[in-house]
């Protein structure tokens, strides 16, 4: 009997329809020869530190660091997972050959091999590699199983990783915690998490710390186009002084025209950081959502596997390409042209080298039923994809300069003389970036001009989005914009493309950093953490990135797996010694830092008090307490912001002043006394930041499923189980109305 093992119920089922494996039992289905079986995530784990030596479960200094000679695995221990573990070793016991079909990368092969070697099997062992789920490309695969031995060192990389994280994250965790944590505080540190809190905790101080400096811009408008000095800005005021002066006195003199055409090629294919970037930017997705979606649309095998580093496809791709785009009948009115002629293949699209374990992540032509969230993933996909058989767009790119007196201006434009590729996103209502038609302009041309010098300040950088955290994590922190050099920087990255959206997840269940809007800012706990941990290799992106190369070369079986783990190692060892002998200055107490697990509904407003808030008006002033209100603390210096403790009669609890300063209303209250009259309503701030009663409004207005959404004006209302809410729920839209 032939044994398959995938890595999820999902894809063992669709495994099983190809091989005619139809009959369904606890744990497999099996027919034809075949028993399709799987696991559900990590079936298996390495030990924990206890399981080595008894006494390393307690978390003392005293038995750090903790460094075993060998590293084992062990089943997790849940009664589930140890049922279907056992339900895979009785058929690995049957088994002629266990053909593995996990994920068709490092993780997936490590999941695997744990299991495989857990359940002690001996025999032949063969990999299926695919890179979608579709019945083709199953087929396929079973006509061109691998050897297990060729993707060894893949296996090798994925257990130094988790070995290199079980070493510094346990050790370092339980270091800094018994050192530096206050009451009931873990201070968790990782090989990852620990670099990327660093770059938004430096980025943070960096604005906060940040001086704006003065400059003067010496522009003129000529014609309704704004021309600007030819040197650029000034850094003193008196020497742009001097030429605006001078240039008021002139004529404005067109001296050179001169015009370039260029070519703007297709946007690339997506690996998962551009994806989740795009879905970010784009539609306010973050990166785990964006991963999960991605992960649904190639389980119902409309999509190729989409955990990839790569904006590549393969040479052997191309002959597939016509058959692709001809199954994309949602299509069809971008695709018809490309498939009227012959196929265009480009070196910037198909590029054998630059692909490793998968290609870019395509459509597979296959077509079904999608959620709105997933069908928004889906079209800018196949959108890109169709985009990149286009001709490139052409554009003119022009260039005038012009003079009054001796002083050069200079203005620039752009034109789209062929649309190419531009015409397959024109529906989405995208505009064309950049693009400034001048007016005709004639060499010798002379006119009046109107000048302007301008004073301005530098800007500080700006706050990390998801998507530039990803960008920074993937270029371990280096500013990079230019695709070709990011690409070339990709293997020394942060994390892999597949682990970069949980650990943003996890530095914001740890409540080391909190989402602003779009914004992503540490918390105090991250600011204290980051400042606590003197040792520079810990918060060092690059270092990181170093690894993540390691890793890769041991993937290519270019270092043995054993060099990373005594460097590691070695690592720990000096670590714990630097620390251990560090002067402990403050503790990180556990109040910035509950667990992320349902919190109570008051919990936000018990570690937070009126007296120091920030002052809503002034924004410099903290709240101090009076007699008989909180007032700003630069009351009478230029602020007149107070908080009464009574307003229409009604005593205001501290509670409702922070809901009111943090949200910008209370809730209902009753009892407030309005021209002798008892009445119910709410308080918020007028523009001049005075206190105003917003009395309760009666009588629900009628909501049926369908009407626009009253709230984003672009959604429609959808009727629930419990409640009315908004098409628009999973872009950020809020509105929901209770039965």
């Amino acid at each position: 009997m032939k044994v398959c093992i995938a890595e999820k119920p999902s894809v063992a089922r669709e495994i099983a329809a190809v091989l005619g494996a139809t009959t369904k039992h606890d744990g497999y289905f099996e027919g034809n020869g075949y028993a399709v079986t799987y696991t559900f995530g990590h079936l298996c784990t390495l030990c924990e530190p206890s399981d080595y030596k008894p006494y390393w479960k307690s978390w003392d200094l005293n038995n750090l660091p903790m460094l075993p000679e060998k590293f084992k695995v062990k089943v997790s221990n849940d009664k589930g997972i140890k049922k279907q573990f056992n339900i895979v070793k009785s058929l690995f016991d049957k088994a002629d050959v266990v053909i593995n079909c996990g994920d068709a990368g490092q993780e997936g092969e490590l999941i695997q091999r744990w299991v495989i070697n857990e359940a002690k099997y001996k025999g032949r062992v063969q990999r299926l590699w695919i890179s979608s789920l579709t019945t083709e490309a199953i087929r396929e695969g079973f006509e061109n199983l691998k050897p297990a031995e060729d993707y060894d060192n893949l296996y090798y990389a994925g257990f130094s990783r988790s070995i290199g994280d079980w070493l510094l994250g346990i050790n370092a965790t339980r270091l800094y915690t018994v050192k530096h944590g206050g009451y009931k505080q873990v201070l968790s540190v990782g090989r990852v998490q620990t670099p990327t809190l660093a770059m938004l905790v430096n980025r943070y101080k960096e604005i906060e710390n940040f001086v704006p400096q003065p400059y003067w811009e010496l522009q003129t408008l000529y014609r309704d186009t704004l021309f600007s000095y030819e040197e650029g800005r000034f850094l003193k005021m008196e020497d742009g002084e001097k030429l605006a002066n001078k240039v008021k006195e002139h004529e404005f003199e067109i001296i050179s025209i001169t015009k370039k055409k260029g070519t703007e090629y297709a946007p690339k294919l997506f690996d998962l950081t551009g994806l989740q970037v795009y879905c970010n930017t784009k539609f306010g997705f973050s990166a785990d959502d964006t991963l999960k979606i991605a992960q649904r649309l190639y389980e119902k095998k409309v999509v190729t596997y989409p955990r990839v580093d790569t904006t590549f496809l393969p040479d052997d791709i191309y002959p597939k390409v016509k058959g692709i785009l001809s199954k994309l009948t949602d299509y069809s009115s971008l695709t018809q042209s490309v498939l009227n002629k012959k196929i265009k293949k480009s070196s910037r699209v198909f590029n054998d080298k630059k692909v490793t374990d998968h290609h870019a992540i395509i459509p597979t032509g296959m077509q079904t039923h999608l959620q709105p969230a997933e069908q928004q993933v889906y079209d800018i996909i196949v959108k890109r994809f169709i985009a990149v058989f286009y001709d490139d767009c052409k554009v003119s790119n022009t260039t005038v300069i012009g003079k009054a007196d001796d002083v050069n201006f200079k203005t620039t434009g752009k034109e789209i003389l062929s649309k190419g590729w531009r015409v397959v996103f024109e529906s989405d209502g995208s505009k064309t970036k950049g693009e400034s038609i001048l007016p005709t302009f004639t060499k010798g041309e002379k006119g009046p001009h109107e000048p302007s010098f301008l004073e301005k300040q530098t800007k500080p950088p700006k706050q990390y989005t998801e998507a530039s955290l990803l960008r920074a994590m993937e270029t371990a922190g280096k500013q990079v914009d230019d695709d070709e050099l990011r690409d070339l920087m990709k293997e020394n990255g942060i994390g892999r493309p597949s682990t970069r959206a949980n650990i943003i997840e996890t530095l914001f269940k740890r409540k080391y950093i909190k989402r602003n809007k779009k914004q992503i800012l540490p918390t105090v706990t991250g600011i204290q953490l980051i400042d606590t941990i003197q040792n520079e290799l810990l918060k060092s992106a690059e270092l990181t990135g170093t690894w993540e190369k390691q890793l890769k070369d041991i993937e290519k079986g270019e270092i043995s797996a054993n060099t990373f783990i005594k460097g590691m190692k070695r690592m720990v060892d000096a670590l714990v010694y630097e620390v251990r002998s560090e002067k402990v200055e403050t503790r990180i107490s556990a109040v910035n830092n509950k667990p992320a697990t349902k919190p109570k509904a008051k919990a936000k407003t018990k570690s937070k008090k009126v007296v120091g808030s920030s002052c809503p008006k002034c924004k410099s002033g903290e709240l101090v307490k009076g007699k008989s209100a909180y007032g700003c603390s630069v009351y009478g210096k230029g602020c007149d912001f107070i908080l009464p403790f009574k307003f229409g009669e009604k005593k205001i609890s501290d509670n409702q002043y922070l809901r009111l300063l943090d949200k910008g209303s209370t809730v209902n209250l009753k009892g407030f006394k309005v021209d002798g009259n008892s009445v119910e309503g709410l308080l918020r701030f007028d523009d001049s930041f005075k206190l105003k009663l917003e009395p309760k409004k009666t009588g629900k207005p009628q909501i049926k499923a369908g009407d626009t959404c009253p709230k984003c004006k672009t959604g429609s209302v959808l009727k629930g189980k419990t409640a009315f809410g908004c098409s628009n729920y999973k872009t950020g839209c809020d509105f929901r109305v209770n039965f």
